[in-house]
């Protein structure tokens, strides 16, 4: 059996709703248990003697929700595998399971695979140099587009990663010192998620990871215009950038819809 799972902690907007209500119509066509987290668990915060984030990083909910949704590991306690999808990701009804195209352990978009625009392929390049490029001791097959890293709005997991987990819950797994600096925003990680600390986990750890097509993770302004009909999953980061703040989801689904 599969799941997929959702963290919406706070005020629920118009867009997280349209979102939301797509994912869970998708669970259904595809047959997968649908969980949402409505309440904040972990509340990880940094080392206020160490850490580069703002105070506003964490003042308004006084903890990072970038952080929560590692409570899905928990579930592959009991689910074959556990799909994490932003609340800000819609699917549409045409998508096929996700779970089908799961072949390792881990899988994600490599952004670089998507058919991006040339403004967002020289974020790319600025973005891999920023969060990767002080982490050489993994592999991350450079090349002119950056970093192979992927984007964690949109991750399926296997049962077969408990291993890696090894028997941590997820606040202690989250807390290990190695994942200090990422946590804390050292850096040129003072903004970062916790994309950057799972892309260097995933390798660091030696379990077999998997980039998904990119149609899983179509990022809106991102993708060119002309490719998004194409997209099952379309994920509306960015929020400020989009049109009134995403709550004019019927323009949004013009633009996803074709």
């Amino acid at each position: 059996m599969n799941c997929v799972y959702q963290v919406c902690v706070g005020p629920q907007s118009q867009l997280y709703r349209w979102c939301t209500e797509s994912v869970q119509a998708y669970c259904k066509k595809i047959g997968a248990d649908y969980v949402v987290q409505t309440e904040p668990r972990l509340r990880i915060t940094p080392d206020p003697e160490t850490t580069g984030r703002s105070k506003q990083a964490v003042s308004r909910l006084g903890y990072l929700p970038i952080f929560e949704k590692e409570n899905a590991f928990e579930l592959l306690h009991d689910y074959d595998a556990v799909a994490v999808i932003d609340a800000d990701v819609f699917v549409r009804t045409s998508a096929p399971s996700i779970f089908d195209a799961l072949e390792g352990d881990f899988a994600a978009v490599r952004e670089r695979d998507s058919p991006v625009t040339e403004k967002y392929k020289a974020k790319l390049r600025k973005y891999s140099d920023q969060q990767y490029g002080n982490l050489p001791d993994v592999e991350w097959n450079w090349n002119d587009d950056g970093a192979d890293f992927m984007n964690m709005g949109i991750m399926v997991m296997a049962k077969s990663i408990l291993p890696y987990l090894r028997g941590q819950t997820p606040k202690e797994f989250i807390r290990r010192p190695e994942f200090k600096g990422f946590v804390d925003g050292l850096g040129k990680w003072k903004w970062s998620t916790d994309q950057t600390l799972l892309n260097w986990w995933v390798r660091e750890s030696g379990m077999k990871v998997q980039g998904l097509d990119w149609r899983f993770n179509a990022l809106f302004n991102a993708v060119l215009e002309e490719r998004l009909p194409e997209a099952w999953f379309t994920h509306f980061f960015l929020r400020d950038h989009l049109p009134n703040k995403g709550e004019d989801t019927k323009e949004l689904e013009r633009h996803v819809i074709g």
